[in-house]
C-alpha cells in the first residue's frame, strides 16, 4: 500500500488516480470483515484524534463517520456548527486552527461552501476528509456506491450506470461521475433539462432527459433526491411531474434487467424519484450502501491518518 497512498487529505476523487481510488476500495474490502466479527475493533488508529466539524447538518455521513473511527480505536469528538465559534462570528480558518493547537490528528469536515475542506487542507497540518462541500463533492459517498456496485457486479469497467435526479446541484452524482469515468464505466445522466444540462457531457459521460431510453440497458441506476436546499424554484417541474417523467416507478422497475442494481445516497422521498415497493425490492441494495460507508470511511481514516505508515 506504500506505493499507493501517500496523502493525508481525501478532498476530492477528482484529484485522486484510479490506481489510488482502487487502493480504497480494496483497504475498505480488507475493513468490511471487521464489522462481521464479534469484536468490531482494531487498533490501527489508537492514540489519534479524530474532529467531526458538521458545519451542515448530517445524520447518516456523521454517524458513519464517528463508527467508522471508533472501530479504528481513535478518540472522536463531534462538533456542529449551532455549538461551535462560527455562531460568534469566527471564521473556518480560525477555529480549525484551534482544534488543531488541541493536537487534533485529522478533522472530518462537512461544509455548506464548494471548496471548504481543501481550503483547510491546504493551510493545516491535521489531516482534513470532505464529507461533502455544497454541490461540490462528496467523495466517500461515490467511494461507497462504486464500493457497492464492485462488490455485486464483480466490476465497474464497462458497466452500464444511470445516474437520475438533480444533478446540476448534486455533489454526490459530481464524485460519483470521477469515481465511474476513471474506472472505466460508462455513464448517463438522466433528468429534467433545467437540473441536467448538456454541458455535463465534458466530464465523459451521456445526458439523456428521458429516462424510459435508458432504463433496460442500465447495470446499475442510481437515484438522487431533489435538492430544493440548494435550487431555485424555476429549476424543478414540480413533484407530480416530475415522478411521471423521471420516478423509478414498480412499473418501470419491472423493464429492468435481471441483476440491475438500484441504489440511493438518501434520505429517500418514497413516491417521489422511487416507490416504496422498488426501494425495498429485490434489485435495491440501499441498504447495502450503509453498511458498505462504513467499511470505506473506515478505510480512508486509516489510509489518511497514517495507519498505513504512508502519511506524507
Amino acid at each position: 500500500m506504500s506505493g499507493t497512498w501517500n496523502r493525508k487529505d481525501l478532498v476530492s476523487l477528482d484529484a485522486l488516480s484510479a490506481r489510488e481510488i482502487t487502493a480504497i476500495l480494496d483497504t475498505a474490502q480488507a475493513f468490511k470483515g471487521v464489522g462481521e466479527r464479534n469484536l468490531k475493533k482494531v487498533p490501527a488508529l489508537r492514540g489519534k484524534t479524530l474532529i467531526n466539524f458538521f458545519v451542515e447538518p448530517s445524520t447518516r455521513t456523521r454517524t458513519s463517520f464517528e463508527l467508522a473511527a471508533m472501530r479504528l480505536s481513535a478518540d472522536v469528538i463531534n462538533i456542529a456548527a449551532s455549538v461551535s465559534s462560527l455562531q460568534k462570528g469566527e471564521t473556518l480558518k480560525d477555529t480549525a486552527m484551534n482544534l488543531q493547537a488541541l493536537r487534533a490528528d485529522m478533522i472530518v469536515l462537512r461544509h455548506s461552501s464548494a471548496g471548504a475542506s481543501q481550503f483547510l487542507a491546504e493551510r493545516l497540518e491535521a489531516g482534513i476528509v470532505n464529507a461533502g462541500d455544497g454541490a461540490h463533492e462528496h467523495p466517500t459517498q461515490g467511494l461507497l456506491d462504486g464500493f457497492t456496485m464492485r462488490e455485486r457486479c464483480g466490476r465497474i469497467e464497462g458497466l452500464e450506470v444511470a445516474i437520475v435526479g438533480d444533478i446540476l446541484f448534486s455533489r454526490v452524482a459530481r464524485s460519483n461521475i470521477q469515481l465511474l469515468t476513471k474506472l472505466g464505466a460508462k455513464v448517463t445522466l438522466v433528468g429534467p433539462t433545467t437540473l441536467v444540462p448538456k454541458a455535463f457531457e465534458r466530464m465523459g459521460v451521456r445526458v439523456s432527459h428521458r429516462i424510459d431510453e435508458v432504463l433496460e440497458r442500465c447495470d446499475v441506476v442510481n437515484l438522487l433526491r431533489i435538492q430544493h436546499e440548494r435550487q431555485r424554484k424555476e429549476y424543478f417541474p414540480g413533484l407530480g411531474e416530475y415522478t411521471a417523467l423521471f420516478g423509478l416507478t414498480k412499473a418501470r422497475a419491472a423493464r429492468l434487467k435481471p441483476g440491475c442494481l438500484v441504489m440511493h445516497p438518501g434520505p429517500i422521498n418514497r413516491g417521489v424519484e422511487i416507490d416504496s415497493e422498488v426501494a425495498d425490492g429485490g434489485h435495491s441494495v440501499i441498504l447495502d450502501q450503509v453498511t458498505n460507508g462504513l467499511a470505506v470511511r473506515m478505510a480512508v481514516l486509516y489510509l489518511c491518518g497514517g495507519g498505513a505508515g504512508t502519511q506524507s
